[in-house]
């Protein structure tokens, strides 16, 4: 029996993952803000599948919250095997049109928390010898498209960097890049859905299962859907001159800054 922890685990992609490690028998650490949608989802977990789940309620958007989580990944005594870093959010607006504090708050989710957690659970994990990370970050971290952009391109270069630094220790760092899925995150950032195109979306619990069968394989990297594959191999060989005003005009239209 090992145990997973997940932030954000209240909905979207988190609560996808904590449906399939229930499932799978792994114990849980669930981690989001609101205490009593924890609750409810940790007794629904434990009376469905017979597995043990704490809760902790923590704001990953203070160093508080993070300090909070980043201590109960470095207990020794009970051991954290799998950590799933998926707590983040968009902001809806243009470069300048966000206030900066969001912004900030953003790159203190997205970025220094995934740095501060990931160290904390895989210094535990290297002196044991095996365990594995798996940090959410999305397509737009290949295309030039603003804040959003920009710290999920961070979350992928510092983990396949951090990834190749533990070679060979047992631990095992992946960066998952899924596409559109239908969950909180449009909703919550004030965007509206009705304009992207159905093709476009992802089932979250076909995600995650593809994500968990990557992260077996021992990539350090997951677009775990065919689409977003060949829409990514299409970046690749696009200018980045046209790609900047592709994606410009696209993210305005469809996604976060």
């Amino acid at each position: 029996m090992t145990t997973a922890l997940i932030t954000g685990s209240t909905a979207g992609i988190g609560a996808a993952f904590t449906r399939r490690l229930a499932a799978d028998g792994h114990d849980l650490v669930l981690v989001a803000r609101d205490t009593k949608r924890l609750r409810e989802q940790a007794t629904e977990l434990h009376d469905r599948h017979g597995i043990e789940v704490e809760v902790l309620a923590a704001d990953l958007s203070q160093d508080k919250g993070i300090e909070a989580v980043a201590d109960r990944l470095a207990d020794r005594k009970n051991p954290v095997d799998l950590l799933i870093n998926n707590a983040g959010f968009g902001n809806k607006g243009r470069y300048l049109e966000v206030p900066m504090a969001d912004e900030l708050k953003m790159l203190k989710v997205h970025c220094e928390a995934v740095l501060r957690l990931t160290s904390a659970a895989t210094e535990a994990m290297r002196e044991r010898g095996r365990g594995g990370v798996v940090n959410v970050a999305s397509v737009a971290a290949f295309v030039p498209r603003g804040t959003y952009g920009a710290s999920k391109a961070w979350v992928v270069q510092f983990t396949q960097g951090a990834a190749k630094d533990l070679a060979g220790s047992g631990v095992r760092l992946m960066a998952l890049c899924p596409g559109f899925v239908r969950t909180e995150f449009h909703q919550r950032a004030g965007m509206g859905t009705d304009n992207i195109p159905g093709w476009m979306w992802l089932d979250a619990d076909k995600l995650v299962t593809a994500a968990l069968a990557d992260l077996a394989r021992g990539k350090s990297l997951s677009i775990p859907d065919p689409r977003y594959k060949a829409l990514m191999g299409l970046v690749k060989v696009t200018p980045r001159g046209l790609l900047g005003g592709v994606t410009s005009r696209t993210g305005r239209k469809y996604g976060p800054q």
